[in-house]
């Protein structure tokens, strides 16, 4: 029996799918009716992959409606872009990418993704409106200390304690999520028995990397985008620089490495031999948070509570 590839275009107001075993086509609205009529389109079609790109808001109804239920494949945009050229593809419309998506995923036989629970959407959720809130809390900040008008100064402030409220209730309700999900929770206190890792930084963690504890030392740094990739042809040797990963997750490590340069003992002296190794101090950084995930990574999966090395 033939398993079908199909690659789903996904924008503001339309889902755009393609099969590509007998190449049918059709149009969708992005909505909850919508939704319900892929499902019907797809009916009991044997599905090897989904193909799909992120677009922000807008593929979220679209996960939650068919994670768990279908074999999803979440793709970079900026590899499904560079697949179209290479296939000599330069023509950009929702149908085309649609058949652009399924073609990439069968020929790159693209494995499906773990399903995402209910929780870890919510959860997403509630660290994107934080983040949000974050950013303006520094605006607001920003804004206050050169502002010499009285009224202005008083609506920031006003402004600067809502924000402030709204960001401690996202970090109980965030919190609160956690603390339900037993094995969730657990992992949380392994994060936070690490120095420099606070609960927020290990609520962002467990967020935008659930696989944590089940991956090998290098993907844990891969998928947050912190190995370096080189650049070498013939005899000329470029300058090796992080890219891709995820995003979110490379901006929670930040601080926390940060803080563990000065406090977690065994991180300290990675840095200070970077350092005098003659790295720059933006390549140590990198390397401290990589170490960090990966310390992380090594901990929950041998569920175990960090500990000082002893002499």
């Amino acid at each position: 029996m033939t398993e079908h590839t199909i690659g789903i275009d996904i924008s503001k107001s339309h889902l755009d799918a393609f099969r590509l075993e007998d190449r049918a086509a059709e149009r969708f609205e992005n909505s909850p009716r919508g939704l319900r009529a892929l499902i019907k389109w797809l009916g009991a079609t044997p599905l090897k992959r989904i193909v799909y790109e992120p677009t922000g808001p807008c593929h979220r109804a679209f996960e939650k409606a068919l994670s768990g239920k279908v074999p999803l494949v979440k793709v970079n945009p900026l590899q499904a872009r560079r697949f179209a050229e290479a296939s000599a593809t330069r023509a950009r419309t929702d149908a085309v990418d649609a058949r652009i998506l399924a073609r990439m995923g069968a020929a790159l036989g693209l494995e499906p993704d773990a399903p995402i629970s209910e929780k870890l959407h919510d959860l997403r959720d509630l660290q994107a409106a934080r983040t949000g809130l974050v950013k303006e809390r520094t605006r607001l900040r920003n804004r206050g200390q050169v502002q010499t008008n009285a009224v202005l100064k008083r609506q920031t402030k006003t402004r600067l304690a809502l924000v402030e409220r709204q960001i401690a209730e996202l970090n109980a309700e965030i919190s609160r999520h956690i603390a339900e999900d037993k094995p969730v929770a657990r992992k949380r206190k392994i994060l936070c028995s690490i120095p420099g890792l606070g609960p927020i930084a290990a609520a962002l963690i467990l967020t935008f990397l659930p696989e944590i504890g089940t991956l090998e030392r290098k993907q844990a740094g891969s998928l947050a985008g912190l190995v370096p990739c080189s650049r070498e042809s013939g005899t000329w040797k470029g300058k090796s620089f992080i890219s891709g990963g995820r995003k979110p997750l490379r901006d929670a490590l930040y601080m926390p490495a940060l803080v563990a340069m000065r406090l977690n003992p065994d991180l300290k002296a990675k840095y200070t031999q970077l350092c005098t190794a003659g790295k720059p101090a933006k390549v140590a950084i990198v390397a401290i948070m990589r170490k960090l995930l990966e310390t992380a990574n090594a901990l929950i999966k041998a569920d175990r509570f960090w500990v000082k090395k002893t002499a």
